[in-house]
């Protein structure tokens, strides 16, 4: 099974434990990290998530794996919050997020940096456009590598 389709089948059938266990999905990733495949989920609540949470979501995700065994190879299952620091993964978590704090990292240099931080101010079809240092800094999205909020800012 495809990458992608695999996703969307986990996708599928992770959604609804985690809403019927009163926490949103914000996102959830199948990756290879250090030799070894893992499904890695994202909960979160507007009161916050406690390791309780993240063990009781993991039980319930890891006995709907066991029935439905949609992944063939081995594989880990972590549960956790996106934290403070969180990777805005798609562009309804940048939409989401306007007006707040980010750091972007960067596939190539822009004007001799490969890293910004700034207030993400918009977001359109080509660019993110950050406010650095009280300026507009328009950065093409194909370059970007990596957004995440830098409450620290």
């Amino acid at each position: 099974m495809k990458n992608q389709a695999l996703i969307e089948k986990l996708n599928k059938l992770t959604l609804p434990i985690v809403q019927s266990n009163g926490f949103e999905l914000y996102y959830l990733e199948y990756v290879k990290e250090g030799g070894e495949n893992i499904f890695r989920v994202y909960i979160e609540s507007e009161n916050g998530i406690a390791l309780d949470d993240c063990v009781k979501v993991s039980r319930a995700i890891s006995d709907m794996l066991d029935v439905e065994d949609p992944i063939t190879d081995e594989y880990n299952l972590e549960v956790s919050s996106p934290g403070v620091f969180r990777t805005l993964f798609t562009e309804e978590h940048i939409r989401r997020y306007l007006d707040n704090p980010v750091l972007l990292t960067l596939k190539s240099l822009i004007n001799g940096k490969k890293k910004y931080e700034g207030i993400l101010r918009e977001l359109n079809e080509e660019n993110l456009v950050l406010v650095v240092e009280g300026k507009d800094v328009e950065i093409p999205r194909e370059k970007i590598s990596f957004v995440s909020l830098n409450p620290s800012l």
